[in-house]
């Protein structure tokens, strides 16, 4: 009896309910519709600044970027070296996942002393070449029409930054904020086994350290994701398990392996880069605290005294990354909207 009087007690509710849904096609009221507008996630609009094609890291972090519902791509950025040929390999990439959509545009070609090699060029050069704009004028005018909502995901030297930074300094200040991999504090390159550890002159400040000086005194919130927490290794079963699925990513992404560990001798990358993107989907991923940063004259960047001037990570549980890496790599089905590349 205390079931049917519930029932009982319910059943005007569910007349109306399923009287509004005849009358609104299905929905159950307007009002319905705008709830769930309302609770559905806001995607975050981020412009990433990549020198994709030397190591594999920034190809796994874009295929990151492609993987993540929770970013909004609205643009990406070469820098470094060969900028045109870096943003044929990007355009090749792009269209064979289907996101043609995202425009490329041309940064700054600067070089530098011990600049890594393009191991990726072969792949790159399959793309037919076509006119890009240019990336400064790109980014300015995306957050002028953005304001205070683009986050730029930085994992290059930050030659175009401080180009930004020249050209327009108060249009640059309108950025939601900077995620960059860069830096050293306490830990170098591959220590993680020393019984003592000593930072290094990481390469994307070392490259262009005039450029990280004007970054870290922008005044924008700048996040640092440092070798520190970035020294994440994809091991052989994860390329097994990764680059065996077989997708459009997945194919490009072992063709662009293959290039990388003959090109430098190598097997196993690590994915430095990545972690910046990850970062920007989820901070507690890599958790940052207040620091200021002082670029020395080496390329080295030293904690100092004072009012902070950026975020730093120092920290990130490799097993956390990649349980959100890898998932997301290998059960995206990203389908091509181009003719490949022959």
């Amino acid at each position: 009896m205390r079931l049917f009087a519930r029932l009982v007690s319910f059943w005007p509710t569910f007349c109306c309910a399923a009287i509004a849904a005849m009358i609104y096609g299905g929905e159950s009221a307007p009002m319905g519709r705008q709830a769930m507008a309302a609770s559905a996630p806001a995607q975050e609009m981020v412009i990433i600044d990549t020198d994709i094609g030397d190591d594999f890291d920034d190809a796994s972090a874009i295929g990151l970027a492609l993987s993540s519902s929770e970013l909004k791509i609205v643009g990406i950025t070469t820098a470094w070296g060969d900028t045109v040929l870096r943003a044929r390999l990007l355009d090749r990439l792009l269209c064979d996942t289907g996101r043609a959509d995202i425009p490329v545009a041309v940064g700054i070609a600067k070089h530098g002393p011990g600049q890594a090699i393009f191991s990726q060029a072969r792949w790159a050069a399959r793309q037919p070449a076509k006119a890009y704009p240019a990336a400064v004028d790109f980014v300015l005018e995306q957050i002028r029409r953005r304001p205070g909502e683009i986050t730029l995901i930085g994992m290059a030297p930050l030659t175009n930054l401080a180009a930004l930074i020249e050209r327009d300094p108060a249009t640059f200040k309108q950025l939601k904020r900077i995620v960059i991999m860069a830096g050293s504090i306490h830990r170098g390159y591959g220590d993680g086994y020393a019984a003592e550890r000593r930072p290094d002159a990481e390469y994307n400040i070392a490259m262009d350290m005039s450029a990280a000086r004007q970054v870290f005194g922008s005044g924008v919130p700048l996040y640092v994701m440092p070798l520190d927490a970035t020294q994440h290794r994809l091991d052989e079963l994860k390329r097994q398990r990764l680059f065996t699925e077989s997708t459009n990513l997945t194919d490009d992404l072992s063709l662009l392996y293959l290039q990388w560990a003959e090109g430098f001798r190598q097997q196993t990358p690590t994915l430095y880069d990545a972690v910046a993107v990850a970062y920007a989907i989820d901070p507690t991923l890599c958790p940052a605290s207040p620091m200021r940063i002082e670029v020395d004259d080496q390329g080295f960047t030293r904690p100092t005294s004072g009012t902070a001037n950026s975020f730093v990570c120092l920290s990130s549980d490799s097993g956390r990354f990649f349980n959100f890496f890898m998932p997301r790599l290998i059960q995206q089905r990203l389908a091509g909207s181009c003719a490949k590349s022959p």
